[in-house]
């Protein structure tokens, strides 16, 4: 495999994993969970300012809490993208056959992305809750229309995420 097709391929790897992960910045519960568990379902598109750029959109299901959870990908046309699954024990992303694991969500981001994703935060901002985190910042201005933003700033490179959702 080519230098240039392998780091695009990583590149698209960590698109949908901050894709992944960053598209909780927003949704609507949708169906009951068990107790201390939240569940969310909508759409998100995901620019990150690499060179080249990279943009990256879908649906998606979250289900659990920063501690253990599961999200899910899907396409337009509804098939899997990608499952992210994590719990105290450890972390992996499944793309089709192949999957990749973990000790912990922040081995597996900061593997794919360079830094730590940040899940505690996120889930905060599915609540609406403003939530401090490194490098990261959420405008929750929208929220109750259904929309959400969320910028990166550091490490670079830049990103944003937008969330449209039913509130």
């Amino acid at each position: 495999m080519t230098a240039g097709l392998l780091n695009r391929l990583q590149g698209r790897t960590l698109a949908l994993l901050c894709g992944a992960l960053l598209l909780t910045a927003c949704a609507t519960p949708s169906r009951p969970v068990a107790p201390g568990m939240e569940a969310w379902s909508g759409r998100l598109a995901l620019r990150v300012e690499s060179n080249p750029p990279q943009s990256f959109s879908a649906g998606f299901d979250l289900r659990g809490s920063p501690d253990a959870g599961e999200l899910q990908l899907t396409s337009p046309l509804g098939n899997t993208l990608a499952t992210v699954r994590w719990t105290p024990e450890g972390a992996e992303l499944r793309q089709g056959e192949q999957i990749t694991r973990r000790a912990s969500l922040d081995e597996l981001t900061t593997e794919l992305g360079g830094t730590p994703l940040p899940v505690v935060a996120l889930f905060g901002w599915l609540r609406g809750q403003t939530a401090s985190t490194s490098g990261w910042q959420a405008d929750l201005a929208r929220h109750a229309e259904g929309r959400v933003t969320a910028r990166r700033a550091s490490p670079l490179p830049t990103a944003e995420l937008r969330i449209v959702f039913v509130p």
